[in-house]
């Protein structure tokens, strides 16, 4: 992963209130250890356009940066191996 770097390994969870699968996302970082921030698309339209941007045009939650490396719906596991590979 060329965009991710040890000082840049920061898990950012972009999510929506009554996403399912931000829930589930966020349970599993958050047994992990795994520390993230969270930011609620619905508030901060530059975020939903982030999203929009990396989501081919859709506002599809949870989608996740880790430095400059953005996923859309991964698993908790994935974000992990993401976030290793920088270690």
């Amino acid at each position: 992963m060329s965009g991710i770097t040890a000082s840049n390994a920061h898990v950012t969870v972009y999510s929506r209130p009554g996403c399912p699968f931000c829930t589930s996302l966020r349970r599993g970082l958050q047994q992990s250890g795994t520390p993230f921030t969270e930011v609620n698309i619905w508030e901060d339209p530059a975020a939903a356009a982030f999203v929009r941007s990396v989501a081919r045009g859709n506002e599809t939650v949870p989608t996740v940066t880790v430095g400059d490396v953005a996923m859309v719906n991964p698993s908790a596991e994935k974000v992990r191996e993401v976030l290793n590979a920088a270690s």
